[in-house]
């Protein structure tokens, strides 16, 4: 889609800020098409039937992964599928095994054929299965079309019990909100496994395991039929389980997933060539379930200052949509993140977070960006907060946002109350509506200070990617060229469950999803 730029913006340059972040990419594309990692492998067990765990918790996917650690640069799919074919057991049964003790390493391998050929069936049920998905979600949004809000309204639910989770997104779907996002519970990025079954224990947000994305899918899936309009279900797949939480967002029908390229390394401290390796293969597991991805540039703000810094956050989304790009994702499933974090003292603070709102916009006019509330100066001044969350609405609406996540009353405070939601809700509707058609009327000063602010920021963009490109993108983070963050790219967790893959690696996941996105092999 062409958009008239309002701010002046050069083609030119933004062309040329496009080419810079492909470039930086290219050369950490190069290592991921090499490599694998650990939760790599386990997720294309569990894309291949893998579930269950042993009476310690272990899960299975986590169990045949160690059996085979020794050979894993070559893949641990072979394994899994031989010891189904020697056995003759269903993925149930052998999951069943798996947890009590077998070992499929020490299983004597059957003929490759043989292997192949329950490879592909169970590559087909894995297609049948994401193909249902897409289509029933695409037949419920036809069919709410009437309904659907601009800029969608996300909301959170926090409470630690997936069953009290569901109560209050059920509360929020009938306020109006269109997206729930069931917050993880604090550190689960930095479990090097996914916990299983339901659970009722969490610290600041609730567990994310498949049979908790089940619960609420079904949830939702009420609440919608009720509202006569489909609401969108949010989880985070970022961390050392990236690939696998991926996975089981796609089995059970998820439609957005919180997917950055540098969150992990940055704010989690995740080894830099296991993030950016688990990141691809997830993004395609994403893309062939039409899961729509939000990045995390908003995070960039809470370290470092919102107007200084605002082009580290253009510079992440650039290279966030090539790393995209890369793995089969279209812009429409790229959901670009940013946020609105200047300094509420600041002198015309309002017309900076507006120029950089509209500058996302028009740089990135396909893409459903996600737009942030302000968070970093809330107090517990909650009228004040009020007042903020209104101008972020007026923005978001102002500068045809696609996803507006909305800011509470009590923000950092404690888990947002009923009320709080309900109340957010009903500011964002008043203001959404009241500005409707804001967007197409409104023109800009060729000269003023929003038009100035833009440019300036596409400017050090520009200059910053250079750097990096000349630089490469491992010792730009090392450096801290982005969030004023450092990372050594030989430290960091996770950093052990990277391998080289062999050159008879194994993998009928990744060349299933890889013929399916129609993902060529870049030239180095």
């Amino acid at each position: 889609m062409t958009v008239r730029s309002k701010l002046g913006l050069s083609k030119n340059k933004i062309a040329k800020a496009r080419g810079l972040a492909r470039e930086v990419t290219g050369p950490v594309q190069d290592f991921i098409n090499t490599h694998t990692t650990v939760t790599i492998e386990r997720a294309t067990l569990r894309l291949l039937g893998a579930d269950g765990a042993n009476s310690d918790g272990v899960p299975v996917p986590n169990l045949a992964a160690e059996h085979c650690k020794e050979t894993l640069s070559g893949g641990a799919a072979k394994y899994y599928i031989n010891a189904l074919e020697k056995l003759s057991k269903s993925p149930d049964e052998l999951n069943k095994e798996i947890a009590a003790g077998l070992d499929i390493s020490k299983i004597e391998f059957t003929d490759e054929e043989r292997i192949h050929r329950k490879a592909a069936a169970l590559i087909a049920g894995l297609d049948k299965r994401i193909a249902a998905n897409v289509a029933h979600r695409d037949r419920k949004l036809k069919e709410g079309a009437d309904k659907l809000k601009s800029p969608l309204i996300y909301v959170i639910v926090a409470t630690g019990n997936i069953h009290e989770d569901v109560k209050q997104a059920r509360a929020a779907a009938g306020q109006g909100a269109d997206i729930i996002a069931v917050i993880r519970t604090t550190g689960q990025s930095l479990l090097d496994y996914v916990p299983y079954g339901a659970t009722t224990e969490g610290f600041g947000g609730t567990y994310a395991t498949q049979e908790n994305f089940r619960i609420m899918r079904a949830a939702l899936d009420e609440a919608g039929a009720k509202e006569k309009r489909y609401i969108r279900l949010v989880n985070y797949c970022s961390g050392l389980c990236m690939p696998e939480i991926a996975a089981m967002g796609a089995m059970e029908r998820l439609d957005m997933m919180l997917n950055d390229s540098m969150y992990g390394i940055l704010f989690r401290d995740i080894n830099m060539y296991r993030t950016f390796t688990d990141q691809f293969f997830s993004r395609m597991i994403n893309t062939a379930a039409d899961i729509i991805i939000n990045t995390g540039e908003d995070n960039y703000l809470t370290t470092s200052d919102a107007i200084e810094k605002a082009h580290t956050v253009l510079a992440s989304q650039l290279i966030n949509e090539q790393f995209a790009k890369s793995a089969g994702m279209p812009e429409r499933l790229m959901g670009l993140g940013h946020a609105f974090e200047i300094n509420p003292d600041t002198k015309n603070g309002f017309l900076y977070e507006y120029a950089q709102a509209l500058m996302a916009r028009e740089i990135f006019p396909n893409h459903p960006l996600k737009y942030m509330p302000p968070t970093k100066f809330m107090t517990g001044n909650i009228f004040k907060g009020y007042a903020m969350n209104t101008l972020f609405n007026f923005i978001s609406k102002a500068t045809n946002q696609s996803i507006a996540l909305l800011g509470m009353l009590t923000e950092a405070i404690h888990t947002p109350y009923l009320q709080d939601r309900a109340l957010a809700i009903e500011n964002a509707v008043y203001v959404h509506n009241n500005l409707a058609d804001f967007f197409s009327e409104v023109e800009f000063k060729k000269n003023g200070i929003m038009v100035k602010r833009a440019k300036a920021v596409l400017d050090e963009t520009i200059l910053m990617l250079a750097d990096v490109r000349k630089r490469d993108l491992f010792e730009a983070i090392e450096t801290g060229m982005f969030a004023d963050i450092k990372r050594p790219r030989n430290g960091g967790k996770g950093f052990d469950g990277v391998f080289e893959k062999t050159k008879d690696y194994y993998n009928p996941v990744e060349e299933y999803l890889k013929k399916k996105l129609n993902i060529v092999k870049r030239k180095a």
